[in-house]
């Protein structure tokens, strides 16, 4: 989990059978809760003390309310600094993206299938360890682009695997990955250099204050794996700045796909293909019409 100083954390347990835990990791990363951890009946989430308040929790409770219709039994429970890394590390094993590409632990011995893409990833609580199905997601669009001579962006990087695939697919131009958040940002670095993957600038960036300044140089492909909210405000700023680029988009919830198309709609995007897995999809868009500034 992010460093601080201290490192305490909110657990919020939640009470709900296992075949519900994607659906609810996706309504509660929407109001900021970034790490969880999933038991065999109940989902725990985790969020920084410091963010922890009432208005916080009636957020969150009104959030699970409007879209389940009822709220299921949770304990909101005080942790205290631990090594939350060590922890995470100690239950990472491999995950086999596709015939493509594996994902392992950094310095795990594995004999990966013939032509299998490895990429070497020490987490720390970062998003995009290949547990979560919309990294998953978008490993899998990435796999059938052609990414040689592309120019591309990775919004909220993570641990920067997508950047790093991109490199392992034949990428040959200048990559910015980016992340709001420092522990993430110094991962990205780590697991960038642990896979020599060159020329991927790792900056720590807001998705939203920075983003329109770094668009104005030009993009040929935009990465997004974020949440609903998040992309809701950065799309229109993409399709106006960086109007000829394609976007791959993730961190959408299967239920949101109406708003999603009508987003597209509006601002004059094909939607080329969607994947899906569990409660999750993956768009690859690409601008219709050259827009007039």
């Amino acid at each position: 989990m992010p460093h601080s100083a201290p490192n305490n954390y909110i657990e919020l347990a939640f009470a709900i059978n296992p075949s519900l835990h994607e659906l609810y990791i996706g309504l509660l990363a929407t109001e900021g809760v970034e790490y969880f951890q999933e038991e065999d009946d109940r989902l725990l989430a985790y969020l920084p003390e410091a963010e922890w308040n009432e208005k916080k929790e009636q957020a969150i409770v009104k959030h699970l309310h409007e879209r389940l219709g009822s709220l299921p039994v949770y304990k909101a429970t005080f942790i205290a600094d631990r090594n939350w890394n060590a922890e995470w590390e100690a239950n990472l094993q491999p995950i086999e993206i596709s015939d493509r590409f594996l994902i392992v632990q950094q310095n795990k011995q594995i004999t990966p299938k013939p032509g299998q893409i490895v990429i070497e990833i020490n987490p720390k609580m970062s998003f995009g360890t290949g547990y979560h199905a919309t990294t998953r997601l978008m490993l899998r669009q990435m796999e059938q682009l052609e990414l040689k001579d592309k120019k591309m962006m990775d919004i909220g990087t993570g641990t920067g695997v997508l950047a790093i695939a991109a490199r392992k697919l034949g990428n040959n131009l200048p990559i910015l990955a980016f992340d709001n958040s420092s522990w993430s940002a110094e991962n990205a670095i780590e697991n960038v250099e642990q896979n020599n993957a060159e020329d991927i600038q790792i900056a720590l960036l807001d998705a939203e204050e920075d983003l329109i300044v770094n668009l104005k140089t030009g993009y040929d492909l935009i990465l997004a794996n974020i949440n609903k909210n998040v992309i809701d405000r950065i799309l229109p700023a993409i399709r106006k700045y960086s109007p000829e680029a394609t976007v791959l988009l993730s961190g959408i919830l299967v239920y949101d796909e109406p708003w999603l198309k009508k987003l597209l709609k509006r601002l004059d995007y094909e939607n080329v293909q969607t994947i899906y897995e569990d409660e999750w999809l993956s768009s690859l868009v690409l601008p219709l019409s050259r827009p007039t500034r």
